[in-house]
Protein backbone atom coordinates (compact mmCIF):
# COMPACT_ATOMS: atom_id res chain seq x y z
CA UNK A 1 0.00 0.00 0.00
CA UNK A 2 1.56 3.44 -1.21
CA UNK A 3 0.11 7.04 0.46
CA UNK A 4 0.49 9.59 -1.91
CA UNK A 5 -0.55 13.24 -0.29
CA UNK A 6 -2.29 16.15 -1.72
CA UNK A 7 -2.02 18.90 1.21
CA UNK A 8 -2.28 16.72 3.65
CA UNK A 9 -4.89 14.09 2.26
CA UNK A 10 -4.23 11.04 1.64
CA UNK A 11 -4.41 9.22 -1.92
CA UNK A 12 -4.17 5.30 -1.04
CA UNK A 13 -2.82 2.97 -3.75
CA UNK A 14 -4.44 -0.87 -2.46
CA UNK A 15 -6.08 -4.32 -3.60
CA UNK A 16 -8.58 -3.64 -1.57
CA UNK A 17 -11.64 -1.22 -1.63
CA UNK A 18 -11.94 0.43 1.59
CA UNK A 19 -14.88 0.99 3.32
CA UNK A 20 -14.69 3.51 5.61
CA UNK A 21 -16.58 6.74 6.23
CA UNK A 22 -14.85 9.31 4.50
CA UNK A 23 -13.05 7.70 1.67
CA UNK A 24 -13.84 7.36 -1.74
CA UNK A 25 -13.38 4.49 -3.70
CA UNK A 26 -11.88 4.46 -7.19
CA UNK A 27 -10.52 1.87 -9.92
CA UNK A 28 -6.80 3.25 -10.56
CA UNK A 29 -7.31 1.93 -14.62
CA UNK A 30 -9.92 4.13 -15.71
CA UNK A 31 -9.66 7.14 -12.98
CA UNK A 32 -9.00 10.47 -13.88
CA UNK A 33 -6.48 11.65 -11.33
CA UNK A 34 -7.07 16.11 -11.47
CA UNK A 35 -10.75 14.73 -10.77
CA UNK A 36 -9.80 13.03 -7.72
CA UNK A 37 -7.58 16.06 -6.57
CA UNK A 38 -10.68 18.61 -6.92
CA UNK A 39 -12.42 16.01 -4.74
CA UNK A 40 -10.05 15.93 -1.85
CA UNK A 41 -9.60 19.48 -2.37
CA UNK A 42 -13.31 21.04 -2.68
CA UNK A 43 -15.27 18.21 -0.05
CA UNK A 44 -14.98 16.71 2.95
CA UNK A 45 -13.69 13.59 1.86
CA UNK A 46 -10.66 12.40 3.78
CA UNK A 47 -8.92 9.77 1.78
CA UNK A 48 -9.49 8.86 -1.89
CA UNK A 49 -8.57 5.10 -2.64
CA UNK A 50 -7.65 3.53 -5.71
CA UNK A 51 -7.80 0.15 -6.02
CA UNK A 52 -6.59 -2.28 -8.65
CA UNK A 53 -6.12 -6.13 -8.65
CA UNK A 54 -2.07 -6.37 -9.02
CA UNK A 55 -0.44 -5.33 -6.23
CA UNK A 56 3.22 -5.18 -8.29
CA UNK A 57 1.46 -2.58 -10.39
CA UNK A 58 -0.24 -0.26 -7.68
CA UNK A 59 2.68 2.40 -7.95
CA UNK A 60 3.97 1.82 -11.40
CA UNK A 61 0.50 2.73 -13.23
CA UNK A 62 -0.19 5.17 -10.63
CA UNK A 63 2.85 7.13 -11.55
CA UNK A 64 1.76 6.94 -15.57
CA UNK A 65 -0.92 9.49 -13.72
CA UNK A 66 0.82 12.46 -14.52
CA UNK A 67 4.67 14.09 -14.98
CA UNK A 68 6.96 12.77 -12.40
CA UNK A 69 9.44 15.04 -10.43
CA UNK A 70 11.89 12.78 -9.00
CA UNK A 71 14.20 14.85 -5.80
CA UNK A 72 16.48 13.66 -3.28
CA UNK A 73 16.52 15.35 0.61
CA UNK A 74 17.92 14.65 3.93
CA UNK A 75 17.08 13.75 8.03
CA UNK A 76 20.11 15.27 8.79
CA UNK A 77 21.28 14.47 12.49
CA UNK A 78 24.26 17.14 13.84
CA UNK A 79 26.50 15.62 16.89
CA UNK A 80 23.89 16.29 19.02
CA UNK A 81 21.53 14.62 18.01
CA UNK A 82 19.21 17.47 16.83
CA UNK A 83 17.27 16.97 13.55
CA UNK A 84 17.96 19.83 10.69
CA UNK A 85 14.86 21.61 9.66
CA UNK A 86 13.78 24.86 7.30
CA UNK A 87 11.06 26.96 7.57
CA UNK A 88 9.16 27.59 3.52
CA UNK A 89 5.75 28.56 2.45
CA UNK A 90 4.91 29.18 6.42
CA UNK A 91 5.95 25.13 7.28
CA UNK A 92 8.58 23.44 8.83
CA UNK A 93 10.49 20.70 6.49
CA UNK A 94 13.22 18.73 5.96
CA UNK A 95 15.21 19.90 2.94
CA UNK A 96 15.06 18.66 -0.64
CA UNK A 97 15.43 19.25 -3.72
CA UNK A 98 15.12 18.42 -7.23
CA UNK A 99 18.11 15.65 -9.24
CA UNK A 100 19.57 17.40 -11.89
CA UNK A 101 20.57 15.59 -14.94
CA UNK A 102 23.85 13.05 -14.58
CA UNK A 103 23.68 12.89 -11.08
CA UNK A 104 22.93 9.93 -8.09
CA UNK A 105 19.70 10.30 -6.12
CA UNK A 106 22.48 10.34 -3.54
CA UNK A 107 24.04 12.75 -4.65
CA UNK A 108 20.97 14.98 -5.19
CA UNK A 109 20.32 14.93 -1.71
CA UNK A 110 23.52 15.95 -0.15
CA UNK A 111 23.66 19.13 -2.34
CA UNK A 112 20.14 20.02 -1.80
CA UNK A 113 20.84 19.54 1.84
CA UNK A 114 24.07 21.62 1.15
CA UNK A 115 22.51 24.17 -0.95
CA UNK A 116 19.01 25.13 0.58
CA UNK A 117 20.91 25.50 4.59
CA UNK A 118 24.48 25.86 4.34
CA UNK A 119 25.46 22.86 6.06
CA UNK A 120 28.18 20.74 4.80
CA UNK A 121 30.36 17.54 5.88
CA UNK A 122 27.27 15.35 5.34
CA UNK A 123 27.24 11.82 5.13
CA UNK A 124 24.55 9.46 4.64
CA UNK A 125 23.87 6.95 7.38
CA UNK A 126 20.83 4.84 5.30
CA UNK A 127 17.92 5.09 2.93
CA UNK A 128 14.65 5.85 4.71
CA UNK A 129 11.37 6.05 3.30
CA UNK A 130 10.24 7.47 -0.41
CA UNK A 131 7.38 9.77 -0.21
CA UNK A 132 5.24 10.81 -2.79
CA UNK A 133 2.67 14.77 -3.22
CA UNK A 134 1.05 16.03 -5.96
CA UNK A 135 1.52 19.70 -6.63
CA UNK A 136 0.71 21.98 -9.45
CA UNK A 137 3.00 23.74 -11.55
CA UNK A 138 2.52 26.23 -14.82
CA UNK A 139 -1.18 24.99 -14.65
CA UNK A 140 -0.03 21.44 -14.19
CA UNK A 141 -0.38 18.48 -12.06
CA UNK A 142 2.76 16.63 -11.12
CA UNK A 143 4.03 13.65 -8.88
CA UNK A 144 7.31 14.67 -6.42
CA UNK A 145 9.14 11.40 -5.75
CA UNK A 146 11.59 12.21 -3.28
CA UNK A 147 14.10 9.87 -1.91
CA UNK A 148 15.13 10.51 1.82
CA UNK A 149 18.24 9.46 3.28
CA UNK A 150 19.64 9.76 7.27
CA UNK A 151 22.56 11.76 7.48
CA UNK A 152 24.75 12.58 9.98
CA UNK A 153 27.53 16.26 10.30
CA UNK A 154 29.55 17.35 12.69
CA UNK A 155 28.80 20.51 11.22
CA UNK A 156 28.86 23.90 13.36
CA UNK A 157 28.54 26.48 11.54
CA UNK A 158 26.26 29.53 10.60
CA UNK A 159 23.07 28.21 8.77
CA UNK A 160 22.31 29.96 5.73
CA UNK A 161 18.88 29.60 4.02
CA UNK A 162 18.22 29.67 0.41
CA UNK A 163 16.02 32.67 0.11
CA UNK A 164 16.32 32.75 -3.70
CA UNK A 165 13.93 28.93 -2.72
CA UNK A 166 11.59 30.72 -0.27
CA UNK A 167 13.45 29.63 2.73
CA UNK A 168 13.40 31.84 5.47
CA UNK A 169 14.53 29.58 8.73
CA UNK A 170 16.76 27.17 8.93
CA UNK A 171 17.46 25.67 12.53
CA UNK A 172 18.77 22.64 14.75
CA UNK A 173 15.60 21.28 16.71
CA UNK A 174 16.07 19.07 19.59
CA UNK A 175 13.36 16.45 20.12
CA UNK A 176 10.59 19.32 22.02
CA UNK A 177 11.07 21.66 19.73
CA UNK A 178 11.10 19.03 16.96
CA UNK A 179 7.47 17.79 17.72
CA UNK A 180 6.45 21.49 18.06
CA UNK A 181 7.55 22.00 14.58
CA UNK A 182 5.64 18.83 13.35
CA UNK A 183 2.14 20.71 14.53
CA UNK A 184 3.34 22.66 11.45
CA UNK A 185 3.99 20.60 8.91
CA UNK A 186 3.29 18.44 6.20
CA UNK A 187 1.76 14.86 6.27
CA UNK A 188 4.98 13.08 4.50
CA UNK A 189 7.34 15.21 6.90
CA UNK A 190 5.05 13.76 10.05
CA UNK A 191 5.47 10.08 8.55
CA UNK A 192 9.68 10.29 8.39
CA UNK A 193 9.84 12.25 11.38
Amino acid sequence: MYKIFVGDKPITLSTQVKDEKGVKNYKLNTVILRRVIRKLNTTSIKEACLVHKNDAKLLKKFLKKAPNVVAGGGKVYNAKGKILFIYRNGKWDLPKGKAEKGESIEETAIREVEEETGVTGLKIVKPIETTYHIFKRRGRFRIKITYWFEMITDFEGTLYPQEKEGITKVKWLGKKKTKKALENSYANIKRLV
